[in-house]
Protein backbone atom coordinates (compact mmCIF):
# COMPACT_ATOMS: atom_id res chain seq x y z
CA UNK A 1 0.00 0.00 0.00
CA UNK A 2 1.40 3.25 -1.54
CA UNK A 3 1.27 6.43 1.22
CA UNK A 4 -1.41 8.02 -0.90
CA UNK A 5 -3.69 4.96 -0.08
CA UNK A 6 -3.13 4.73 3.56
CA UNK A 7 -3.69 8.42 3.71
CA UNK A 8 -7.09 8.14 2.01
CA UNK A 9 -7.61 5.01 3.99
CA UNK A 10 -7.04 6.88 7.24
CA UNK A 11 -9.25 9.79 6.13
CA UNK A 12 -12.27 7.32 5.39
CA UNK A 13 -12.09 5.83 9.18
CA UNK A 14 -11.62 9.29 10.40
CA UNK A 15 -15.22 9.67 9.20
CA UNK A 16 -16.52 7.03 9.56
CA UNK A 17 -15.70 7.21 13.36
CA UNK A 18 -16.94 11.00 13.20
CA UNK A 19 -20.06 11.09 11.07
CA UNK A 20 -22.49 8.29 12.56
CA UNK A 21 -22.28 9.82 16.56
CA UNK A 22 -22.56 13.52 15.15
CA UNK A 23 -25.51 12.69 12.63
CA UNK A 24 -27.31 10.99 16.17
CA UNK A 25 -26.48 14.19 18.32
CA UNK A 26 -27.68 16.07 14.85
CA UNK A 27 -30.85 14.83 14.86
CA UNK A 28 -31.28 14.66 18.53
CA UNK A 29 -31.39 18.22 18.53
CA UNK A 30 -33.81 18.31 15.79
CA UNK A 31 -35.94 16.25 17.75
CA UNK A 32 -35.75 18.67 21.00
CA UNK A 33 -36.06 21.85 19.23
CA UNK A 34 -39.16 20.52 17.56
CA UNK A 35 -40.55 18.92 20.57
CA UNK A 36 -39.74 22.05 22.48
CA UNK A 37 -41.67 24.12 19.61
CA UNK A 38 -44.89 21.38 19.74
CA UNK A 39 -45.57 21.28 22.69
CA UNK A 40 -44.46 24.24 24.24
CA UNK A 41 -43.29 23.76 27.88
CA UNK A 42 -41.88 26.22 30.47
CA UNK A 43 -38.86 27.30 29.34
CA UNK A 44 -37.81 26.90 33.00
CA UNK A 45 -38.54 23.21 32.76
CA UNK A 46 -36.84 22.28 29.26
CA UNK A 47 -35.61 25.35 27.67
CA UNK A 48 -35.08 24.55 23.71
CA UNK A 49 -31.47 24.27 21.75
CA UNK A 50 -31.87 27.64 20.63
CA UNK A 51 -32.21 29.24 24.27
CA UNK A 52 -29.46 27.19 25.03
CA UNK A 53 -26.90 28.05 22.69
CA UNK A 54 -27.79 31.96 23.15
CA UNK A 55 -26.97 31.38 26.62
CA UNK A 56 -23.53 29.58 25.80
CA UNK A 57 -22.86 32.97 23.73
CA UNK A 58 -23.73 34.82 26.39
CA UNK A 59 -22.18 33.87 29.04
CA UNK A 60 -18.88 32.50 26.94
CA UNK A 61 -16.38 34.47 29.05
CA UNK A 62 -17.62 32.48 31.93
CA UNK A 63 -18.11 29.23 30.40
CA UNK A 64 -14.90 29.44 29.51
CA UNK A 65 -12.84 30.20 32.30
CA UNK A 66 -15.12 27.31 34.25
CA UNK A 67 -13.98 24.82 31.92
CA UNK A 68 -10.31 25.80 32.20
CA UNK A 69 -11.06 25.36 36.05
CA UNK A 70 -12.92 21.88 35.93
CA UNK A 71 -10.76 20.81 33.20
CA UNK A 72 -7.47 21.57 34.80
CA UNK A 73 -8.90 20.23 38.10
CA UNK A 74 -9.87 16.67 36.40
CA UNK A 75 -6.57 16.09 34.69
CA UNK A 76 -4.76 16.50 37.53
CA UNK A 77 -7.12 14.45 39.60
CA UNK A 78 -6.71 12.10 36.64
CA UNK A 79 -2.93 11.84 36.41
CA UNK A 80 -2.37 11.29 40.59
CA UNK A 81 -5.32 8.79 40.18
CA UNK A 82 -3.22 6.89 36.93
CA UNK A 83 -0.15 6.83 39.11
CA UNK A 84 -1.46 5.05 42.10
CA UNK A 85 -3.65 3.30 40.01
CA UNK A 86 -0.94 1.42 38.37
CA UNK A 87 1.52 1.63 41.29
CA UNK A 88 -0.81 -0.26 43.95
CA UNK A 89 -2.18 -2.60 40.91
CA UNK A 90 1.40 -3.66 40.74
CA UNK A 91 1.67 -4.46 44.34
CA UNK A 92 -0.96 -6.08 44.98
CA UNK A 93 -0.15 -7.93 41.47
CA UNK A 94 3.58 -8.95 43.45
CA UNK A 95 1.87 -10.04 46.75
CA UNK A 96 -0.88 -12.32 47.24
CA UNK A 97 -1.25 -10.99 50.84
CA UNK A 98 -1.26 -7.73 49.82
CA UNK A 99 -3.92 -8.37 47.35
CA UNK A 100 -5.98 -10.51 49.68
CA UNK A 101 -6.02 -7.83 52.11
CA UNK A 102 -6.12 -4.56 50.59
CA UNK A 103 -8.53 -5.63 47.35
CA UNK A 104 -11.49 -5.99 49.35
CA UNK A 105 -11.24 -2.57 51.01
CA UNK A 106 -10.09 -0.76 48.14
CA UNK A 107 -13.70 -2.15 46.60
CA UNK A 108 -15.50 -1.46 49.25
CA UNK A 109 -14.41 2.27 48.92
CA UNK A 110 -15.56 2.45 46.24
CA UNK A 111 -18.68 1.61 47.21
CA UNK A 112 -18.66 4.74 49.02
CA UNK A 113 -20.83 7.53 47.29
CA UNK A 114 -18.74 10.52 46.76
CA UNK A 115 -21.41 12.86 47.93
CA UNK A 116 -20.82 10.77 51.45
CA UNK A 117 -17.06 11.73 51.37
CA UNK A 118 -17.40 14.93 49.72
CA UNK A 119 -17.61 17.15 53.33
CA UNK A 120 -15.17 15.10 54.70
CA UNK A 121 -12.64 16.18 51.85
CA UNK A 122 -13.60 19.61 52.63
CA UNK A 123 -13.00 19.23 56.46
CA UNK A 124 -9.70 17.62 55.22
CA UNK A 125 -8.51 19.38 52.50
CA UNK A 126 -10.11 23.30 53.08
CA UNK A 127 -12.16 24.91 50.54
CA UNK A 128 -10.85 25.66 46.97
CA UNK A 129 -9.13 23.39 43.98
CA UNK A 130 -7.14 20.64 46.46
CA UNK A 131 -10.74 19.06 47.60
CA UNK A 132 -11.85 19.39 43.19
CA UNK A 133 -8.54 17.49 42.89
CA UNK A 134 -8.82 14.54 46.01
CA UNK A 135 -12.69 14.42 44.93
CA UNK A 136 -11.37 14.14 41.33
CA UNK A 137 -8.48 11.13 42.64
CA UNK A 138 -10.94 9.10 44.53
CA UNK A 139 -13.37 8.38 41.67
CA UNK A 140 -11.03 7.75 38.78
CA UNK A 141 -8.31 5.84 40.81
CA UNK A 142 -10.24 2.24 41.47
CA UNK A 143 -10.98 1.51 37.47
CA UNK A 144 -7.30 2.17 36.79
CA UNK A 145 -6.30 -0.55 40.20
CA UNK A 146 -8.32 -2.60 39.22
CA UNK A 147 -7.66 -3.09 35.47
CA UNK A 148 -3.19 -2.94 36.25
CA UNK A 149 -3.90 -5.74 38.69
CA UNK A 150 -6.40 -7.72 36.22
CA UNK A 151 -3.84 -7.20 33.27
CA UNK A 152 -0.94 -8.52 34.83
CA UNK A 153 -2.48 -11.15 36.78
CA UNK A 154 -3.58 -12.22 33.36
CA UNK A 155 0.30 -12.48 31.90
CA UNK A 156 1.44 -15.68 29.96
CA UNK A 157 2.62 -17.90 32.51
CA UNK A 158 5.49 -19.19 29.82
CA UNK A 159 6.76 -16.44 29.90
CA UNK A 160 6.87 -15.92 33.49
CA UNK A 161 8.37 -19.39 33.86
CA UNK A 162 11.03 -18.16 30.94
CA UNK A 163 12.24 -15.17 33.06
CA UNK A 164 11.86 -16.70 35.98
CA UNK A 165 14.77 -19.18 34.24
CA UNK A 166 16.86 -16.49 33.14
CA UNK A 167 16.85 -15.10 36.55
CA UNK A 168 15.65 -11.57 36.16
CA UNK A 169 14.47 -9.61 39.41
CA UNK A 170 11.83 -8.71 39.97
CA UNK A 171 11.43 -5.49 39.31
CA UNK A 172 13.29 -6.86 35.76
CA UNK A 173 9.88 -9.04 34.83
CA UNK A 174 7.25 -6.18 36.38
CA UNK A 175 9.22 -3.69 33.73
CA UNK A 176 10.10 -5.82 30.65
CA UNK A 177 6.94 -8.19 30.89
CA UNK A 178 4.34 -7.59 33.49
CA UNK A 179 3.97 -3.89 32.83
CA UNK A 180 4.02 -4.27 29.07
CA UNK A 181 2.08 -6.94 28.86
CA UNK A 182 -1.03 -5.07 30.91
CA UNK A 183 -0.89 -2.10 28.72
CA UNK A 184 -4.71 -3.13 26.90
CA UNK A 185 -5.83 -3.74 30.28
CA UNK A 186 -4.62 -0.05 31.75
CA UNK A 187 -5.54 1.77 28.87
CA UNK A 188 -9.07 0.44 29.37
CA UNK A 189 -9.67 1.69 33.02
CA UNK A 190 -7.45 4.87 32.13
CA UNK A 191 -10.17 5.37 29.40
CA UNK A 192 -13.01 4.67 32.13
CA UNK A 193 -11.52 7.33 35.00
CA UNK A 194 -11.13 9.92 31.80
CA UNK A 195 -14.89 10.63 32.59
CA UNK A 196 -15.21 9.75 35.44
CA UNK A 197 -12.80 12.35 37.02
CA UNK A 198 -14.69 14.94 35.77
CA UNK A 199 -17.74 13.71 37.36
CA UNK A 200 -15.48 13.45 40.63
CA UNK A 201 -14.34 17.28 40.04
CA UNK A 202 -17.97 18.66 39.55
CA UNK A 203 -19.32 16.55 42.72
CA UNK A 204 -15.96 18.63 44.67
CA UNK A 205 -16.91 21.54 43.12
CA UNK A 206 -20.85 21.32 44.55
CA UNK A 207 -19.45 21.37 48.09
CA UNK A 208 -15.84 22.69 48.25
CA UNK A 209 -15.26 25.26 45.50
CA UNK A 210 -15.45 29.03 45.38
CA UNK A 211 -17.65 31.15 43.43
CA UNK A 212 -16.28 34.42 41.41
CA UNK A 213 -15.03 35.25 38.54
CA UNK A 214 -13.22 32.05 38.23
CA UNK A 215 -16.08 29.78 38.98
CA UNK A 216 -15.65 26.39 38.17
CA UNK A 217 -18.70 24.17 36.27
CA UNK A 218 -19.97 23.05 39.43
CA UNK A 219 -20.38 26.38 41.09
CA UNK A 220 -21.59 27.77 37.80
CA UNK A 221 -24.52 25.08 38.08
CA UNK A 222 -25.11 26.16 41.52
CA UNK A 223 -25.69 29.93 40.74
CA UNK A 224 -27.90 29.33 37.95
CA UNK A 225 -30.06 26.88 39.57
CA UNK A 226 -30.30 29.50 42.06
CA UNK A 227 -31.28 32.24 39.24
CA UNK A 228 -33.62 29.74 37.53
CA UNK A 229 -31.61 29.99 34.99
CA UNK A 230 -31.80 26.70 33.60
CA UNK A 231 -30.86 27.44 29.90
CA UNK A 232 -27.06 27.90 31.42
CA UNK A 233 -27.72 25.13 33.34
CA UNK A 234 -27.91 22.97 30.24
CA UNK A 235 -25.25 25.16 28.49
CA UNK A 236 -22.67 24.02 32.05
CA UNK A 237 -23.42 20.64 31.87
CA UNK A 238 -22.79 20.72 27.86
CA UNK A 239 -19.36 22.68 28.60
CA UNK A 240 -19.09 19.84 31.90
CA UNK A 241 -19.42 17.25 28.61
CA UNK A 242 -16.95 18.71 26.20
CA UNK A 243 -13.81 18.96 29.19
CA UNK A 244 -15.25 15.32 29.77
CA UNK A 245 -14.50 14.02 25.69
CA UNK A 246 -11.29 16.38 25.68
CA UNK A 247 -9.78 14.68 28.45
CA UNK A 248 -11.62 11.31 27.00
CA UNK A 249 -10.07 11.85 23.61
CA UNK A 250 -6.31 13.07 25.18
CA UNK A 251 -6.58 9.33 26.97
CA UNK A 252 -7.88 7.71 23.80
CA UNK A 253 -5.06 8.87 21.58
CA UNK A 254 -2.48 8.64 23.98
CA UNK A 255 -3.81 4.51 24.31
CA UNK A 256 -3.95 4.00 21.00
CA UNK A 257 -0.29 5.04 20.60
CA UNK A 258 0.49 2.48 23.18
CA UNK A 259 -1.33 0.08 22.07
CA UNK A 260 0.16 0.71 18.55
CA UNK A 261 3.44 -0.01 20.02
CA UNK A 262 2.01 -2.81 22.39
CA UNK A 263 1.12 -4.48 19.02
CA UNK A 264 4.09 -4.24 17.04
CA UNK A 265 5.92 -5.38 19.17
CA UNK A 266 3.73 -8.52 20.30
CA UNK A 267 4.09 -8.92 15.73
Amino acid sequence: MNERSRRGSTVRGSADAIIPPLTVVVVLLLVWQGAVSLFAPSEFLVPAPLAVARAMGESRNALLAAAWMTGSSAAIGFLIAAFIGVTLGSMLAASRFLMRGLYPIATLLQMVPLVAIAPLLVVWCGYGVRTTIASAVIVSVFPVLAATLDGMRSTDPGLVELFAINRASRVQRWWKLELPWAIPSIVTGLRISAGLSVIGAIVGEFVGAFAGDQSPVGILIVSAIRENRTDLVFAAVSVAAMVGFALFGMVSLVGWMLLRRWHASAA
